[in-house]
């Protein structure tokens, strides 16, 4: 499939680059895909997803991972960068019949060595509890279709709660979610709870208690995907109009909004500490916004098309003391706040705080991301003191990140005085399942998914037969060879070419909302390169390795440098060899 780091041709798949932190590299023992190892004809189907879970058990290998490939869903023991993938052995396999899954999420709350709960959202727009340890299926949402028809865009469990989730439609609505209620037998009534700009909030009218909760309106088209911030108090939503929105979830409040360069947003990811949100979309840019000011402060172009996924990495995402002699502390002290450890959220988000809480002592930040696109490259961007304080004089000269145009950006500030999501010290509580209003309260009374909870004799959900409505509009708007090609501020004239909003496109460039190129740092990568055949929809960091995925159903891992046991690179080694006695 791929070939050595470093060939002459520019479309030679990369097996190896290096950072400042050393070599990564791809460990093709620890590729998953299907059993057949068959690459997938990708024609028309969803884009190909992945999710981790781990399940805390005694063996040291609790990482589970669950992945979509067509119309198949597959649950295995993901064994990282320590041992080679077994896929004939998979915990789970299920093959849908008239629907494709689009997207799932494991509650992390609730999962154990012998049970876990997934929902797996679908093309027809149903949403699926299973448990694919016991190999059950519990329920069924919008089975109907009756509270939406239209493709899931994105699902995710409300952070601390163990029962409330979240649905995104391509429809541009999101409804919350209660495994504990039913869906009712007819389309359900809407009474308005809160109107906003581009928004609005609606309960679910009825004499029983039922599902949805509630049913967001965001924007105008679809609504791509979603985010909590790290400590689950805000939510921040893309969509096709080209909007970031950011919500208070609690209150159902509009903290701020941006607009992309042109085009639709497709994907938005939280820094560690809740202060940044970097989205990526079909303006081939990926967009880094201050949560404190509500603004765009900087864009970073290596992407020749759009963008599909933005992570941040919290393990190389770095806090410095800029004189290590003035620490007061134990030596673990200082290791400790210079790396982080294997709870990357807690962690993170802690050692990140600091640089608040160290005022008298000059603290250096770098934030780490990554972006992978329909242009089949891998991109990884730093985030560097220069850009995040263009008014304050660096400790020392450490921007790994190269800027253009770096302008520095309009100094206002609309909210200095926000509490950023994740900086509070103590952990959040675990979430309430009462609703954000006190006329839906009585909807979300106490309730768990319990180990014994899961419905039987309702397995027939597993083959699921379903009207699937053919969105073909989706596949013909996302063109894969799309590309923005050179950027200038000029190109505004062609925004919004695919989409319908009530914002007219040309009035906000120049604006907060969007500013023009110049008037924004520019990053560029720090590497660029090319990992796969397909187009790329999947980049999720973990502590000793980062996995990418690909349309083709190819699930990578790319070993971090010092993290790959020496048996596994001897394994690599010698089936390189053998590859290449067989081409000779």
């Amino acid at each position: 499939m791929a070939t050595e780091g470093g060939g002459k041709e520019m479309n030679e798949i990369k097996t190896q680059f290096t950072t400042r932190e050393g070599l990564y590299k791809l460990l093709p023992h620890s590729e998953y895909s299907r059993p057949n190892r068959v690459p997938f004809n990708s024609q028309g189907s969803n884009p190909v997803r992945v999710s981790f879970v781990n399940l805390n058990d005694q063996s040291g290998n609790g990482d589970r991972l669950c992945f979509n490939v067509g119309r198949e869903l597959y649950f295995y023991i993901y064994k990282g960068v320590r041992k080679a993938a077994d896929l004939s052995k998979p915990i789970d396999k299920r093959i849908y019949k008239g629907t494709q899954p689009t997207c799932h999420d494991f509650n992390h709350l609730t999962a154990t060595a012998e049970s876990v709960s997934l929902l797996v959202g679908f093309s027809a727009g149903q949403v699926q509890l299973i448990d694919p340890i016991k190999k059950e299926t519990s329920k069924l949402f919008n089975e109907e279709r009756l509270i939406d028809k239209s493709r899931v865009t994105c699902v995710k469990w409300v952070p601390g709660s163990e029962s409330l989730f979240l649905v995104a439609h391509s429809s541009g609505s999101m409804y919350l979610y209660n495994v504990e209620h039913t869906c009712g037998t007819t389309a359900p009534h809407y009474q308005l709870l809160k109107q906003g700009e581009s928004f609005a909030v609606h309960t679910c009218k009825s004499k029983s208690t039922r599902n949805p909760l509630l049913k967001w309106t965001v924007g105008e088209g679809a609504l791509n995907e979603f985010a909590f911030s790290p400590d689950g108090k805000f939510l921040a939503c893309v969509s096709q109009d080209g909007f970031l929105r950011v919500f208070n979830f609690d209150s159902v409040e509009l903290h701020g909004t941006m607009k992309s360069y042109f085009g639709g947003l497709l994907c938005v990811c939280w820094s560690p500490d809740g202060k940044y949100i970097v989205t990526g979309g079909e303006d081939d840019l990926v967009t880094v916004w201050s949560f404190v000011d509500c603004r765009v402060i900087a864009r970073g172009h290596g992407h020749k098309s759009w963008v599909s996924v933005v992570a941040f990495d919290p393990y190389t995402t770095s806090v410095e003391e800029s004189d290590p002699m003035e620490f007061s502390g134990s030596d673990e002290d200082f290791q400790d706040l210079l790396h982080f450890g294997r709870d990357r959220a807690n962690s993170t988000q802690s050692r990140l705080s600091k640089r608040n809480s160290t005022d008298s002592r000059p603290v250096s930040v770098t934030y780490r991301f990554g972006s992978v696109g329909q242009d089949t490259q891998l991109c990884l961007w730093d985030l560097t003191e220069d850009i995040l304080f263009p008014h304050q004089p660096l400790s020392r000269a450490r921007t790994h990140t190269n800027v253009m145009n770096a302008t520095s950006p309009p100094a206002g500030s609309n909210g200095n005085s926000v509490t950023t999501p994740g900086n509070s010290v103590p952990p959040p509580l675990p979430r309430s399942n009462s609703l954000p209003h006190s006329a839906v309260s009585n909807a979300g009374s106490k309730s768990s998914v319990m180990d014994g909870a899961i419905a039987s004799g309702v397995s027939k959900f597993a083959t699921l037969s379903l009207h699937d409505r053919k969105e073909r509009h989706h596949e013909k708007d996302h063109k894969r060879n799309h590309s923005m090609g050179h950027i200038s501020s000029k190109s505004s004239d062609k925004l919004n070419l695919v989409t319908k909003t009530k914002t007219d496109p040309a009035k906000t460039l120049g604006t907060p909302l969007c500013p023009r190129m110049e008037d924004v740092p520019l990053l560029e990568p720090l590497i660029c390169k090319k990992i796969a055949h397909e187009r790329l929809t999947v980049l999720i960091f973990l502590e000793d390795c980062i996995v990418t995925a690909c349309q083709e159903g190819f699930i990578c891992t790319w070993g971090r440098p010092g993290k790959v046991p020496a048996e596994h690179l001897c394994r690599q080694e010698d089936r390189m060899q053998g590859v290449l006695q067989d081409q000779s």
